[in-house]
This record gives structure tokens, C-alpha cells and sequence, in this order.
């Protein structure tokens, strides 16, 4: 059984992260924070305009950042950014911070999950199939590295996600509401 103050949820855009956390944080009593939502109140500005104005790199340093300080916490559910995986100090402080959960969705769900949502900044100007395959690629290996358990999202909506990560918990996580 793992002991960690808190519970975070990684996996690809589109996985069900956001909607999955609101819906867990209710269950468990954690308290629900995201990760993009933090980035947003300490920058004054949106996610897809940080890519815009300062890069994908810039983003990436505040992401970590956001992310060391949240996880200094308690209590908390923890939704990060598909990419917050890619710095290897941030998958160290969630292995050591959180138990962490994997939702896993394959490119094309989570391109059919994604149809019309036009604030993704990685899709944007890409074939969004193709470049959703190259993140996948790129970033599975390291949600499995950093999950302590991986959830298949293929064909749940997020109460039912929610409902199988509240069970599957029970007897392998000692947290705060666990």
C-alpha cells in the first residue's frame, strides 16, 4: 500500500483528467486543484496565450512550478496537463508526492472527445490525428513509468472512470481521505 498526501491524475489531453478530478475530489473529499487552472491565475492569462506569446517551453516552467507547489500540499486531487510528465523533476515529486492514476485513451478517442475544442495549442496548425499518435508515442512511457495504477477511460463517462479509480484504491493508497 502506498502512503501519499495526495492523489494526481495524468494522462493524454482528452483522457478525462478535468472531468474525472471534479467528479472524484466529491467522492474522496480531497480537494479538487488543476494544474492548467493554476498555471492561468499566477500567469493572468490562458494557457493557449502563454503557448502563443511566450512558447511551449515558457509554459512548461510554469506547469513544473505549479506543480511543485501544489504538490507541497495535502488533501489534494491534483489534475495535471498531458505534458506535465515531460520534466523529470515533476515525475519524481509525483511519484514521491501522490499516488499517481493513469487515464489512458487512445489517440482516436481522444480525438473524437476533442472534435471542435479549438484551445488545444498542440493541436492547433497540426493534422491533429497524426500529432496526437506522435504524443502518445512520446508521453506513454512516461505515464506508465510515474502511474502507480492505470485506468482505461475507452467507452466510460467520467462518473464510471471516477467510480472504478474510488474502488481500485481501496487497500492500495493511504492518503488523506483514501
Amino acid at each position: 500500500m502506498k502512503s501519499a498526501p495526495n492523489l494526481a491524475l495524468v494522462g493524454p489531453m482528452g483522457a478525462g483528467k478535468s472531468s474525472v478530478a471534479a467528479i472524484l475530489a466529491g467522492r474522496t473529499g480531497l480537494e479538487r486543484v488543476d494544474v492548467d487552472a493554476e498555471v492561468e491565475r499566477v500567469a493572468g492569462t490562458s494557457v493557449t496565450a502563454i503557448f502563443g506569446h511566450s512558447g511551449e517551453a515558457a509554459f512548461r516552467e510554469l506547469e513544473a512550478a505549479a506543480l511543485q507547489r501544489l504538490l507541497q500540499g495535502s488533501g489534494l486531487l491534483v489534475a495535471t496537463g498531458g505534458g506535465a510528465v515531460l520534466d523529470p523533476t515533476s515525475r519524481a515529486l509525483l511519484a514521491e508526492r501522490a499516488f499517481v492514476v493513469h487515464l489512458h485513451a487512445t489517440p482516436a478517442e481522444q480525438m473524437a472527445r476533442l472534435a471542435g475544442d479549438t484551445s488545444r495549442p498542440l493541436l492547433q496548425g497540426h493534422d491533429a490525428a497524426a500529432r496526437l499518435e506522435q504524443l502518445a508515442r512520446e508521453r506513454d512511457p512516461l505515464y506508465a513509468a510515474v502511474a502507480d495504477l492505470r485506468v482505461d477511460t475507452a467507452g466510460s463517462t467520467p462518473g464510471q472512470v471516477a467510480s472504478r479509480i474510488r474502488a481500485a484504491l481501496e487497500g492500495r493508497w493511504r492518503g488523506v481521505a483514501a
